[in-house]
């Protein structure tokens, strides 16, 4: 009983949705160090927005592709997912990741934290990442694509 639970849960989509989410946050993640690098640490919230526009072009195609396997092309359907897409991770990225950084940094001071060789910001980054893609899953599969 339990395992038919859980096989709704875990199929090929969701292992995919894991594959490149993991993969989007590769891309998230590094051009966010990258950003941080060049810009320094108080430029956090620019090189997280700047992050963010690069993971989200990387996750649109891989998810319409690849994981929800939305395979209609017509011009108007694209158009429609991308910007639901792009509106729904903005909405997310606001409210999740840039909100909560901000209220991690100026609140609860997590700038001040070192774990090692990782930051507080970046801490605070990972975890607000694991809300954001449970909520970003739920909206792409139940309102965004369209198998057919």
């Amino acid at each position: 009983m339990r395992e038919e639970k859980l096989d709704k849960f875990i199929n090929r989509e969701t292992e995919l949705y894991l594959v490149f989410g993991v993969l989007t946050t590769v891309v998230n993640f590094g051009t966010y160090l990258v950003f941080d690098w060049l810009l320094g640490q108080d430029y956090y919230l620019i090189s997280n927005i700047l992050s963010f526009v690069f993971a989200t072009m990387f996750a649109f195609v891989t998810n319409k592709k690849f994981v929800f396997q939305s395979e209609i092309w017509k011009w108007e359907l694209v158009i429609k997912e991308a910007v639901s897409f792009v509106s729904a991770r903005i909405g997310t990225f606001v409210v999740v990741e840039e909100i909560g950084l901000w209220i991690a940094v100026h609140f609860l001071k997590i700038n001040m934290i070192h774990v090692f060789y990782l930051d507080g910001i970046l801490l605070a980054k990972i975890l607000l990442a694991f809300v954001a893609v449970l909520v970003n899953y739920i909206l792409s599969k139940f309102f965004i694509f369209k198998k057919n």
